[in-house]
């Protein structure tokens, strides 16, 4: 992983932090607008001058941006076909006309003092403009009279506004300046040129896309020119021929070190995968340096140092692959001691994502070193040369042996080496921060951070904060002019590095990049995370470094990395001060980061703006004491009334600026005790300051005297009154108070005070009791509260009123029975307060004077009850209010008939009023309510109450949009019942009622809470009660937002009333529509359509600009975006006018008459035509929007354009007045225009006139200019048909014989099948041991079993090979006896389940027990177990079980989709012996049919026989891309030796000898198995002209032809056999040393119909003047669908017979597992249909169906050719697609082997899914039918393997892990409690040191 990878992982976590968006960190400081498009910038480091180049206009700005210079440089005469009028020798033939410059490249040359500027016109061509005066030229050139000037000289950059130019100036190591160029290429070919060119290419043909040219502006002769050097080589020029393939688009040069970059895009394979970075930096190594040896650099090419890499942002498919911007910087590592070169750049795709990327320069340079190295040494596939550059050494990497290369060849190249390269591998970077629109670049280090500005293409700036980690700290965003697209390049002012220069499309900005002084305090300063912003602690402010004074000083400036802990701050000693205290100096502790104080002018100052000089006493580092004297005290503000102390600010002032402020309290302890007057002893003593209580004094001190002795420190120790409880007293009632006391000396004179102006003595009764007797105390009110205080009688201090301290005051409560007791019940009610009240005498008196009395009221009255109705259910608030309703709720009940309704007691008001809650009643009723009180009898009301059943019957509109707003009319009975109604949504929200009746609610329906939502409930509740009810609930569906696209007209007249169109779609959700137009008004809208929405505009005082917006059901329209319907917070990013459209007013239109006249006359008798001209306008007025009126009547509008329109009255025009007003309308605008007269018709036919000749001139325009159009796209058209006639012919040829094949090839194929030849099928013993050891068979094929041939009468035959284990095993001499015994013992132990799955066990948990070997083990096992299929599936099942275990935890889906354990391998194994019966008897025969017509299909055409490709074929590798002309000859041939009559054989002309041989030889062994032909190099092939002479046939004889440097091999056509010709084929008599099989021919030396690659092929043809007329190869593709078609009826049969269950054999071991599976999955609770569809799939059609269809010859006896394999390839990966759940993705970059059958895919898959369930529902399978199935199998095949040979193979394995086996047995209780591991141990000891020996090994 590279480093530049390892640091982007830290960043990460960008994505997730929150953007602060409390203030801006960015600030605009001077703006300069340009009226034109801007191009480029370039900024003087020294002057501070700012060069801006826009379209047809060049600026010299300060650097403040004020415009100092102004040049017009456009637009010009010019044409794109010309040269520039600079070179002398070159006048131009086609015309030129004005064109816009574009400025193309602005650098700088400080040196030479110019400025170089280039444009798009004159081909590119370049000015060097003064420095000081960039509107003076500083050198002419080329100068006046020069002859001696070349196009390359002048065309410099790329002359089309669309294509890229870079630059770069240096100096090199002669002191000479260079330029280098990078340009795109804009020549024939691009689309940049023009389309009518003539046929030679003027500009860019010699032009190279990259060039260093000389700028010595010294040497005239040669300024611009690139051939500096005879020996240097200072160009990249690509070849014309594959420039197509390499469209360079420039992004940035830029240096670093002594290299030169180059950052561009490869338009070319845009398009192509997006998945594919196409992003590239290219690096050239330049002369700057002092040369080392005298063929130094000076000599050096620039194509020897270049070299390429891609760059790619992003991994697995989330690539940004277009480069936007880059920037190189330094970044400080995370300790800060040193830094590192990284590369900033901004990436995007094409959904306008983008993201930013950073990679190391070190990771760079070593990548480019390795290529080097590669490239000499050890040539890989991770470095190419660039073959497509002119100046290059070669087309490949050659092996330098061991060449050592040096540092600076490995950095730059050299002449000897390999040049130029490309990397192939990119250079990966993860995003660091992803964002949508990014398109610029720029970093800075700014204290150990890395600051990352990033500008978009919406007008934003970005500023990003990275930790040294670079991890983001923080972001902020500014909002630019107009919002227009941030230029690419993005430069520091270089004279202060807080100001970043940028350019917008029409904007030049200078940006400061923090805005520190928004922050008014240290901490939020160095909180708000801007690396740019500190504290300037001597300044007290929140600045840049570089603005702070003393900024560089120790402490003086604090940085965000120290943290707000270092902010400064001040404890102060002491920190309160008595106002009494003679203190005269205050100490000063200060902390944080604070400079060194000594040396300043230091001192405090007081908040009241007294200053006193400081003393600094130490400084000890960060923290310094100091000493101030103290405010003096006739400077004390005074203590505000009502408080006790004072708090002064304290501020230490540095040099008079404040840096440090505190605050001290001065306090006043006598303040203490007179503001608590009632508590002032204990107040004193409570406060956080110390005070003492003098008890003489009665006065709170602050400090002792030591004359004063009785002082309280303790506020326990106060003199105070206990609180008592006193209980409530009639008015008037004359009683004693006994008063309890602390803390006081017996006899001391109290009195009573009571708030009153009547004092009580009160008389001591013992050393803590006081009595006040008489007391009498009245109020008219119902109740009243006097407060008890104990006064002291006498004086303190001259203070009056003196209180004893009542820490908790005695309340005494007074009542008055007369007051609101207007009934008995009242009156006898208040006894619960205590106020002991009675009713006698029709009124309420204290009881006392209400002697007797009864306490018996009169029966309760019930006045009013409400509501009258109620639900069933009960729980409505019944309100009943009346007069004697009892004394207490507890004493009342309440009933409705006999149903009981619950008081409230919180409700309850004595007597006059209650509320209860109704209980439920059974039924519909209505009775009368029942109030009965305890004692005093039972009220009834008047009024009846009903119980009633509301119900629901409807609710319209049934939907409506998930914003919310629609109002619904819900209709039903007795909806207005209750004392509490409610209609929910969906049980959360509520639907907010406007309007309620007995049989309608109007609601408004809130917003939908998640944006998915659909039907939700709507029930109406009663009483709070949850909605039970169906009758009461039904549904409500929200549908998605209406849009709203776009509204027509944008503008309107200041009148207002124009019909604006509004456009979108779901309107008919829309009930009501305001539109509010900001700053102007509102109007209501009408819902035409459900597309439509019509609105009059409102008038306006003044034309302006605004924006209107929307309100849809009284619902904020804010664009289809989630927060339409969720309140959230959006993101800044979000545009701010999302839901806002743009409307301008401008001036009411102005309409007058043909002649301006104000009188018209007109004949009363004749039809009234009006002329009516319109004033200058763009509102776009269409006539639907006007009338017109003369009088009161309507004139027709009958014609109209931009400038007039006719209107028009048929009828009589009478009227009582002679004259009437002509009025136009527009919306609220009306004006009259003129006055009609009724008179004469002279005027209406001179009008009539002039509209004939107006019309008439219109038609005669329109139509010139109409035929003269006609005539030129006549051309256009006739010129575009002749350029496509050659190709379409070509390709109508090609797609003609495609069709006839395609009809005629079904026919053909099915009577040339030969069905009557039986099918080879191998024997089941060969079928088992080819599927289970695959590779062992094939290692047999190739070495071991070698075909050994035997004559007879048919000729030469192959024995079949014998496998190991179908031969005998027989114990040799040698073998000892115990050796059978050990393995029969062995067997035995296999046989036990316990043993057998513990062994596989313990040998799969061992690392060096490989895949290969597990597979191994499987088929052994099964060989052995053969015999018993019932046990081996038992042993399966229950591996399987443990196989499912383990996946069902991890990811279940991915279970046996491979075979890497032995259980997998077995499943296999099983699979084929249950289906290999199916297999011979149902698919056997349509596979063995579709082999041969794959092969039948391939020798139709001609195959290459080197290359293996072929006209015909499934798979697009082995196509043969050429049109090669073949034709069938049919050759009678006779086989000498072998008794058998001749044949007719049909051939193609391009076959080779060996491939004639092949097909007489099947021609005369079809009907045998394969294994029985001879090769074709073992027979001899002889041709017999008409003269009988014979003449032997080879590939490759003395008359073979050379084509390319390649022998050609012979062919039929080389030598020129007739049709019917006699050949004759016999064995050769010994083996020749002859040519072997064509196929392993070396290809470099060697040709049959095509070079081995294409790539040679194409290069090669234009030397070839090959006969063969060049073709798109793509052309050849439709031969697939050729071949596709012809083979589809095999291929369907195939899948129907593999996909079916035939009812006379169903596949019962597929029903019995694919059962296992699914109650396996039932156990583990797993639902998910997609798992067991993939299980099933992994089990059956890809791990035996898919290996039968790749490998045909394990089941038939026949040839599989490799081009066979390759066609069965396409159709395995049909059949696996077809099995898939996944739906197949696929474009126009898919490969053609998934394409081929993608329409036939869906088809396959339901035929798929229709086979699992037809599995599904059949009948299920006992394991008693299941063994007698797999017995019957195991007996049909018994002996047919060697049992005892798989015993001895699977006992070495045992042998090998002899250990673990036993350790597992032992561990396994089960196997201990047998003994199994000391009968393991028993067959060890019988076979060890077995002496056997097998005749092979297995």
């Amino acid at each position: 992983m590279p480093p530049s990878i390892e640091i982007a992982v830290l960043l990460l976590g960008v994505l997730v932090l929150e953007t602060r968006r409390s203030a801006s960190a960015l600030h605009i400081q001077q703006a300069f607008a340009s009226p034109n498009q801007t191009n480029n910038f370039v900024v003087d480091p020294v002057s501070r001058k700012v060069y801006l180049a826009t379209v047809n206009t060049i600026y010299q700005l300060n650097g403040t941006l004020t415009i100092e210079v102004e040049k017009r440089t456009g637009p010009v005469e010019d044409n794109l076909l010309c040269h520039a009028p600079q070179l002398p020798q070159a006048p131009c033939e086609h015309p030129k006309s004005l064109t816009d410059n574009y400025n193309k490249l602005l650098e700088l040359d400080r040196e030479q003092g110019v400025v170089v500027v280039c444009g798009s016109v004159y081909q590119g061509f370049c000015e060097l403009r003064k420095m000081e005066n960039i509107s003076e030229i500083a050198v002419e050139f080329p100068s006046q009279g020069e002859k001696t000037v070349f196009p390359s000289m002048l065309n410099i950059a790329a002359n089309h506004p669309n294509a890229s130019t870079v630059g770069l100036i240096f100096r090199s190591h002669g002191g000479n300046t260079r330029l280098l160029v990078g340009a795109t290429y804009t020549g024939a070919g691009t689309q940049f040129f023009p389309k009518n060119h003539s046929k030679e290419d003027l500009r860019f043909e010699n032009t190279p896309e990259i060039a260093i040219r000389s700028l010595n502006v010294k040497d005239l002769s040669r300024l611009f020119t690139y051939d500096i050097n005879p020996s240097e080589d200072n160009v990249f020029k690509i070849k014309q021929e594959v420039k197509t393939k390499n469209k360079l688009n420039f992004v940035h040069a830029f240096m670093q070190k002594t290299y030169s970059y180059i950052a561009f895009n490869n338009d070319a394979k845009m398009g192509h995968k997006e998945s594919q970075p196409n992003s590239i930096l290219a690096r050239i190594c330049l002369d700057t340096e002092t040369p080392k040896k005298s063929t130094g650099p000076e000599s050096r090419k620039l194509t020897e140092s270049y070299i390429q890499m891609p760059l790619q942002c992003g991994f697995n498919g989330n690539i940004y692959n277009r480069l936007m911007s880059v920037y190189p910087a330094e970044i400080h590592t995370e300790d800060g001691k040193s830094s590192e070169s990284y590369l900033f750049g901004v990436f995007s795709k094409g959904d306008r994502k983008s993201a930013l990327c950073a990679f190391k320069f070190g990771d760079i340079e070593e990548e480019i070193r390795q290529g080097r190295r590669n490239c000499s040494n050890s040539p890989s596939s991770d470095v190419q040369v660039l073959d497509s550059v002119i100046q290059g050494s070669g087309a490949a990497c050659i092996m330098k042996g061991n060449l050592v290369l040096q540092p600076e060849q490995l950095d730059c190249g050299a002449a000897h080496l390999q040049h130029p390269l490309a990397l192939r591998r990119p250079l990966k970077a993860i995003p660091l921060f992803e964002y949508s629109g990014l398109n610029s670049v720029s970093v800075d280090n700014v204290h150990n951070r890395t600051v990352v500005f990033l500008g978009t293409s919406n007008g934003r700036l970005r500023k990003l904060t990275l930790l040294a980690n670079m991890t983001l700290a923080n972001q902020w965003t500014l909002k630019l002019p107009a919002s227009e697209p941030v230029h690419h390049i993005m430069t520091f002012d270089p004279n202060d590095r807080n100001f970043l220069y940028l350019m917008t499309s029409h904007h030049m900005l200078r940006v400061k990049v923090s805005d520190c002084d928004q922050w008014r305090s240290c901490s939020d300063c160095l909180g708000a995370g801007d690396a740019h912003c500190g504290w300037c602690t001597l300044e007290n402010r929140c600045t840049t470094q570089r603005e702070c004074t003393k900024g560089l000083s120790a402490r003086s400036w604090i940085s965000m990395s120290e943290g707000p802990q270092q902010c400064p701050s001040m404890t102060l000693t002491p920190p309160e001060i008595s106002i009494s205290a003679d203190i005269k100096d205050v100490g000063i502790l200060i902390n944080g980061s604070v400079p060194d104080l000594v040396g300043s002018q230091v001192e405090c100052e007081y908040g009241t703006g007294f200053s006193t000089a400081a003393t600094v006493h130490l400084d000890s580092g960060p923290a310094q004491i100091q000493t101030c004297p103290l405010l003096p005290r006739e400077n004390y503000q005074p203590i505000p009334p009502g408080t006790d102390h004072l708090t002064v600010s304290v501020a230490i002032k540095v040099n008079g600026t404040s840096v440090v402020s505190g605050d001290i309290i001065i306090y006043d302890c006598e303040r203490t005790g007179v503001i608590h007057p009632k508590m002032s002893c204990v107040s004193c003593l409570s406060t956080r300051w110390k005070c003492y209580w003098d008890q003489e004094r009665h006065l709170c001190v602050s400090s002792k005297d030591e004359s004063t002795h009785n002082l309280l420190e303790k506020a326990a120790s106060c003199p105070s009154l206990v609180a008592t409880e006193v209980s409530p007293s009639p008015s008037g009632m004359i009683q004693d108070f006994t008063l309890s006391l602390i803390n006081i000396q017996e006899g001391e004179m109290l009195e009573c005070d009571f708030g009153t102006d009547q004092r009580y003595e009160a008389t001591w009764l013992n050393s803590s009791t006081v009595k006040c007797s008489g007391v009498t105390l009245s109020t008219n009110q119902r109740s009243h509260i006097y407060h008890l205080n104990l006064r002291r009688r006498g004086y303190f201090n001259g203070q009056g009123n003196v209180f004893m301290d009542s820490p908790q005051p005695v309340k005494v409560e007074v009542y008055n029975c007369g007051v609101d007791s207007s009934d008995c019940s009242q009156c006898w009610g208040r006894e619960d307060q205590g106020h002991l009240c009675a009713w006698c005498e029709n009124s309420c008196r204290p009881r006392d004077d209400c002697q007797p009395f009864k306490d018996q009221c009169p029966a309760p009255e019930i006045h009013k009850i409400f509501p009258l109705r109620g639900p069933v259910e009960g729980g409505t608030l019944l309100t009943v209010q009346g007069k004697n309703l009892g004394r207490r709720a507890s004493v009342v009940k309440v009933s409705i008939g006999d149903v009981p309704c619950d008081l409230l007691p919180e409700l309850y008001n004595v007597s006059v009023e209650l509320v209860c809650v109704t209980g439920a009643s059974a039924y519909e009723r209505t009775d009368i309510v029942r109030v009965d009180v305890d004692q005093s009898g039972m009220g009834m009301s008047k009024e009846s109450f009903s119980y009633l059943v509301p119900k629901l019957m409807s609710i319209e509109p049934r939907k409506g949009s998930r914003a919310g707003g629609t109002r619904v009319i819900i209709v039903g009975k007795h909806l207005d019942i209750g004392s509490q109604v409610r209609v929910k949504v969906n049980n959360t929200q509520e639907c907010i009622i406007t309007e309620k009746t007995d049989e309608t609610i109007e609601c408004t329906m809130p917003p939908a809470l998640q944006a998915n939502t659909d039907s939700v409930a709507v029930c109406v509740e009663f009483e709070n009660l949850p909605c039970q009810s169906a009758e009461l609930s039904t549904t409500y569906t929200y549908e998605k937002n209406p849009i709203i696209s776009l509204i027509h007209p944008k503008k309107s007249y200041l009148s207002g009333g124009r019909t604006i169109t509004v456009t979108g779609h779901g309107f008919d959700l829309v009930q009501s529509v305001t539109m509010q137009v900001l700053g102007i008004g509102q109007t209501h809208c009408s819902v035409l359509s459900q597309s439509m929405i019509t609105c009059p505009s409102p008038p306006s005082s003044q034309s302006q600009q605004t924006s209107v917006q929307f309100f849809l059901n009284e619902v904020l329209y804010t664009g289809d975006s989630p927060s339409f319907y969720e309140d959230e917070a959006e993101e800044e990013e979000v545009e701010p006018h999302k839901g806002h459209f743009p409307l301008e007013y401008v001036e009411d239109p102005q309409f007058f008459t043909a002649n301006k006249e104000k009188l018209i006359k007109h004949h009363p008798g004749e039809p009234l035509t009006l002329i009516i001209n319109k004033g200058p306008s763009d509102l776009e007025l269409v006539p639907e929007e006007y009338s017109v009126m003369v009088g009161s009547y309507p004139c027709n509008i009958s014609f109209h354009n931009d400038q007039l329109f006719h209107c028009t009255i048929n009828g009589l025009l009478s009227s009582s007045e002679g004259e009437l007003p002509v009025t136009v309308q527009l919306g609220n605008f009306r004006h009259t225009i003129a006055k009609v007269q009724l008179g004469g018709s002279e005027l209406a036919i001179v009008v009539s006139i002039v509209v004939c000749c107006v019309l008439l001139l219109l038609c005669t325009v329109a139509l010139v200019v109409y035929c003269t159009k006609s005539r030129r796209a006549e051309r256009y058209w006739q010129k575009t048909l002749l350029q496509m006639e050659e190709m379409e012919s070509q390709i109508r040829e090609e797609i003609r014989k495609g069709f006839a094949e395609l009809q005629t090839d079904m026919t053909d194929l099915t009577k040339e099948l030969n069905r009557s030849q039986g099918i080879p099928f191998l024997e089941y013993k060969q079928f088992v041991t080819r599927t289970f050891f695959p590779k062992m068979c094939s290692d047999y094929e190739k070495s071991l079993v070698q075909p050994v041939y035997e004559n007879d009468g048919l000729g030469p035959r192959a024995l079949p090979e014998t496998h190991p284990l179908l031969q005998d095993w027989q114990a040799t001499n040698n073998t000892r006896p115990n050796v059978e015994e050990g393995i029969t013992l062995f067997s035995t132990l296999l046989n036990n389940k316990h043993f057998l799955i513990t062994f596989v066990h313990a040998l799969e948990q061992q690392k060096d027990f490989a895949v290969r070997d597990r597979c191994s083990l499987a088929s052994l096992l099964t060989i052995a177990l053969h015999g018993k299929l019932e046990y081996y599936t038992s042993i399966m099942k229950d591996l399987l079980v443990d196989l499912i275990d383990a996946s069902a935890s991890k990811n279940p889906k991915l279970m046996l989709r491979r075979t890497e354990s032995v259980v997998e391998k077995m499943l296999t194994n099983w699979m084929s012996i249950c289906m290999y019966s199916y297999l011979k008897e149902t698919v056997g025969e349509p596979f063995f049919l579709l082999l041969c017509a794959i092969k039948q299909q391939i020798n139709k055409g001609s195959i290459d026989a080197i290359t293996g490709k072929a006209r015909y074929t499934l798979n697009e590798e082995w196509l043969l891309r050429e049109n090669i002309e073949a034709k069938p000859q049919n050759m009678n041939v006779s086989f000498q030796g072998c008794g058998m009559d001749s044949l007719s054989v049909r051939v193609m002309n391009t076959d080779t000898i060996c491939q004639v041989k092949e097909k007489i030889i099947e021609a005369f062994y079809k009907n045998l198995p394969f294994s029985q032909w001879p090769r074709a190099e073992d027979v001899d092939l002889e041709w017999f002209d008409s003269g009988s002479n014979s003449k032997l046939l080879q590939d490759l004889d003395n008359s073979s032809v050379m084509e390319d440097g390649r022998k050609k091999l012979n062919t039929v056509f080389h030598y020129l056999i007739p049709e019917g010709a006699s050949l004759a084929i016999c064995m050769k008599d010994k083996k020749e040393n002859t040519l072997g099989r064509v196929k392993d021919l070396d290809t470099e030396k060697y040709v049959h119909l095509v070079l081995p690659h294409d790539d040679l092929m194409e290069n090669r043809k234009s030397h070839r003047q090959s006969h063969r007329k060049k073709v798109l190869p793509e052309i050849y593709l439709t031969r697939l669908l050729s071949t596709k078609g012809t083979l589809q009826k095999f291929l369907d049969d195939l899948f129907q017979a593999i996909l079916s269950i035939p009812p006379d054999r169903p596949p019962l071991a597929i029903k019995y597992f694919f059962d296992f599976l699914e109650e396996q999955a039932d156990k583990r609770g797993i639902t998910d249909p997609d798992t067991l569809h993939i299980w099933k799939t992994n089990s059956l059609p890809l791990r035996f169906w898919v290996n039968i269809l790749k490998n045909p010859q394990f089941v038939f006896d026949i040839d599989k050719t490799d081009h066979m394999d390759a066609c069965l390839s396409v159709i395995a990966q049909a059949f696996i697609d077809a099995c898939s759940i996944s739906d197949l993705q696929l474009g126009k970059d898919s490969p053609t082997n998934k394409l081929l059958y993608a329409k036939e895919i869906p088809e396959y898959k339901k035929r798929v899914q229709c086979y699992y369930q037809q599995i599904q529902e059949m009948a299920p399978l006992s394991e008693q039918e299941m063994n007698a199935h797999l017995a019957e199998e195991s007996r049909k095949y018994r002996n047919e393997f060697n049992t005892n040979l798989a015993l001895t193979e699977i006992y070495k394995y045992a042998k090998r892990y002899r250990t673990q086996v036993v350790s597992a047995l032992e561990s396994n209780p089960t196997a201990r409690r047998t003994q199994l591991h000391h009968k393991f141990e028993q067959v060890i000891a019988l076979v060890e040191d077995n002496i056997y020996e097998c005749c092979s090994e297995a």
